[in-house]
């Protein structure tokens, strides 16, 4: 949990931020690193000094163990500094957990949700199974929709959820025009953050009022740690936390520390994602195979002109349809890669491919291509062997496929 005004550093570089951000001289005592603080029971004085511990604000105070030390308290504080106008953030043990307890902190009986169509799987399963149950409706909305979603906002719609780009069919969202048409009527917004991350997509000065990661890719950004985050925009803070504490959301200490090592070389691996990813997703678009490359940077990619307008780069996800073909060839392609591991998740150093079926999700749009698709997470390999690696698979598929 951390406050903006702690910070400061807004108009400083991206490098310049991750590196300083959330290194409080008294959480690092002099140390580099703000060390591990395990904790569950906390010790006092007095019978006196307990009572007057728990009446008071425990926020950035040692109470008990699942509201935190300053292991947590340090990346909490990091990443609120890289969000400027935020109020502040809080750690989940995952990006679904951050997900689940933002959508829970806005949500009651009987509201609306309205809900991207290319949200990430786990999102819908949310929003269709447990806000279902407690009697919250959701409506799938095209990811292309800008500020049309205006004409959806009903009397009980009290949310608006956005992933831009979706992490699968990669569309970008005219975030300010939904942003507008929600504060109009006065309904809260999220957004799925966790491929821009705050150095490529200020979301909170975008206006959003809750922005989530992931921090388990490009926070963490070695593929050995779960990690959530949600960061409030001024004045949304409070409803976050009272229902982050009923829920018991904690986050180990030894994961925060993963997390804010990872944090501190974001931004270089940032880059280095980036330009390899775009150097890849060019060549792929001039391959035989190939129908289409889902690549937010590329011209024809929907949403590229609004991803040239709001974004400040691109990190190393994106997908390519196949030209023609099934799941065999496609398999045939993926499985023979020697530097892509076949995995879920990204973020992490290591490049990975996976098989995608967006036509199996979607409700409110239909996803129609001309064969399988394929998503790649781009690592931090040498971008001319990851291009030899998938030369050779796509040779594969041409075979497979006849």
């Amino acid at each position: 949990m951390s406050s903006a005004s702690e910070g400061g550093n807004g108009d400083r570089g991206a490098g310049t931020r991750v590196v300083g951000a959330g290194r409080r001289p008294e959480w690092t005592q002099g140390i580099v690193n703000p060390p591990v603080w395990r904790a569950s029971t906390i010790l006092y004085d007095s019978v006196a000094e307990l009572r007057q511990r728990g009446a008071a604000d425990t926020h950035h105070k040692l109470f008990y163990g699942r509201r935190g030390t300053p292991t947590q308290w340090s990346l909490a504080d990091a990443l609120t500094q890289l969000e400027p106008g935020a109020e502040a953030t809080l750690l989940y043990p995952s990006g679904v957990a951050a997900i689940s307890t933002a959508l829970l902190a806005v949500l009651s009986p009987g509201d609306e949700l309205l809900l991207v169509d290319s949200a990430y799987d786990p999102t819908r399963l949310l929003a269709n199974g447990l806000l279902k149950r407690f009697g919250v409706t959701t409506r799938f909305y095209d990811p292309t929709i800008g500020a049309g979603i205006a004409e959806l906002i009903g009397p009980n719609t009290r949310a608006i959820f956005m992933e831009s780009p979706g992490s699968l069919t990669f569309e970008v969202q005219d975030v300010p025009a939904i942003v507008a048409a929600a504060k109009a009527r006065g309904v809260t917004t999220l957004l799925d953050n966790t491929w821009a991350t705050p150095l490529l997509f200020p979301a909170i000065a975008k206006g959003v009022d809750y922005t989530i990661m992931a921090c388990t890719k490009y926070v963490v950004g070695h593929s050995d740690a779960m990690l959530g985050s949600v960061t409030a925009a001024p004045g949304k803070y409070a409803a976050l936390r009272d229902t982050s504490y009923q829920l018991g959301q904690h986050v180990s200490p030894d994961d925060a520390f993963l997390g804010a090592r990872g944090l501190r070389t974001m931004a270089v691996r940032l880059d280095r994602h980036g330009e390899s990813a775009l150097a890849i997703a060019r060549w792929l678009a001039g391959q035989p195979g190939v129908a289409k490359v889902l690549h937010p940077a590329l011209a024809g990619t929907p949403g590229h002109e609004i991803f040239a307008r709001d974004f400040l780069g691109a990190s190393g996800l994106f997908s390519f349809v196949l030209d023609g073909g099934d799941d065999a060839a496609r398999a045939a392609l993926i499985d023979g890669l020697e530097l892509f591991g076949i995995g879920y998740s990204w973020g992490g150093y290591e490049s990975l491919a996976v098989p995608i079926d967006p036509q199996r999700i979607r409700t409110a749009t239909r996803w129609e291509a001309a064969g399988p698709a394929v998503r790649l997470q781009i690592g931090l390999e040498d971008a001319r062997d990851l291009i030899a690696d998938l030369d050779a698979g796509l040779a594969r598929f041409r075979a497979a496929r006849g």
